[in-house]
């Protein structure tokens, strides 16, 4: 009887594990998905630098004279055309050195009158042998100099007025009026800029490069280049091959073909391709982000998928580099991952290698 017991106990036992094992059965999901065998390949190598959007025809506006600013006919944003009327300075001081340089003029134009009446009169005597040749020369001479003080007379009210057409600054380029660095009032000077003018429709993007990047850059060659958010496709148009003495960094310029709304003065990221390594690259469809976690669904040697997080690198162009989490061999999913749960069966629908 003790061993009738036992034997049924047993009996009982078996059944209940056969059917919690069979419940486990049925709570497993089958998904049908794609995957993806897992393989070392050639990933590019790249080098990221902050750059700007600048203006290659930039120019800083400063007086000829110095003078206090009388007006100023623009402001920052402005578009201006070239021989546009920017500041005006005030002219007082030219006006009074024009009035001088005229007076001048007057004198020495009458001064050379006199002497040239003296050197006809006194050359017809000298014909005649009225007066002797060092009279003469005297008086030659009195008249080259009246001539000569003339021309310089002539030449400084030329200058004056010169110097009185610059007391109304001009735009030297179409362009928009980007900094405005002084006010009415303040006091001009010869070579203290008082507008920046950028000519917008000549926008390139600058950056600095290290040694190691420079020595795989050429001119043509292309970089991509993200500005707000926008990736584009840029060409290398300048290359300097001198390091600055201070950051030992390379200028680079770069044009981007086409491009719409590029603005003066944005952030850029410039990324230069300088080779490659072998590595992971997946599908960026078998990327997911679940509760904060980076990672992608690996599928057993039964067909069982499981969420495991991966450490991604670079964004390659529809695929991304993984740099931890994955070897070679492995299998995962890389399509319908969103009906996927750790612990479904993967139903194949496809299979590649990468």
């Amino acid at each position: 009887m003790k061993l009738s017991a036992i034997s049924l106990a047993l009996l009982f036992l078996l059944a209940g594990c056969q059917s919690h094992e069979q419940a486990a059965e049925a709570k497993v999901k089958t998904v049908d998905a794609p995957t993806l065998t897992v393989t070392m390949s050639a990933i590019p190598v790249s080098d990221a630098t902050p750059g700007a959007v600048v203006s290659e025809q930039q120019v800083q506006v400063a007086s000829r004279l110095m003078g206090y600013i009388r007006d100023i006919a623009v402001r920052e944003g402005d578009a201006v055309k070239a021989g546009q009327l920017l500041f005006t300075i005030d002219p007082a001081d030219i006006e009074g050195q024009v009035v001088q340089a005229r007076a001048g003029l007057s004198q020495a134009e009458a001064a050379l009158l006199d002497a040239k009446s003296d050197f006809e009169r006194f050359s017809n005597l000298y014909r005649d042998e009225s007066i002797p040749k060092l009279q003469y020369d005297k008086i030659k001479l009195q008249y080259s100099i009246a001539q000569s003080q003339a021309r310089a007379a002539r030449a400084g009210l030329d200058t004056a007025e010169s110097q009185l057409r610059y007391a109304q600054v001009r735009a030297p380029i179409d362009g928009v009026v980007t900094q405005k660095m002084a006010s009415r009032g303040d006091l001009a000077a010869p070579g203290r800029p008082v507008l920046v003018l950028e000519n917008l429709q000549k926008l390139v993007i600058q950056t600095a490069v290290s040694d190691e990047t420079y020595a795989h850059l050429k001119l043509a060659g292309s970089a991509a280049v993200e500005i707000a958010g926008q990736v584009y496709a840029a060409n290398i148009t300048r290359l300097v091959p001198a390091a600055d003495a201070m950051s030992h960094t390379h200028l680079v310029k770069l044009v981007v073909p086409g491009a719409k709304g590029l603005t003066s003065g944005a952030f850029a990221r410039v990324r230069f391709d300088v080779g490659s390594r072998q590595g992971i690259s997946v599908p960026k469809s078998a990327i997911l982000q679940r509760a904060g976690i980076t990672g992608v669904f690996v599928v057993d040697g039964k067909g069982i998928a499981g969420y495991r997080m991966v450490r991604t690198g670079s964004d390659l162009g529809g695929v991304v580099a993984v740099e931890a989490g994955l070897s070679p061999g492995e299998k995962i999913v890389v399509g319908n991952t969103g009906e996927l749960d750790s612990g479904d069966r993967v139903n194949l629908t496809g299979s590649q290698a990468r």
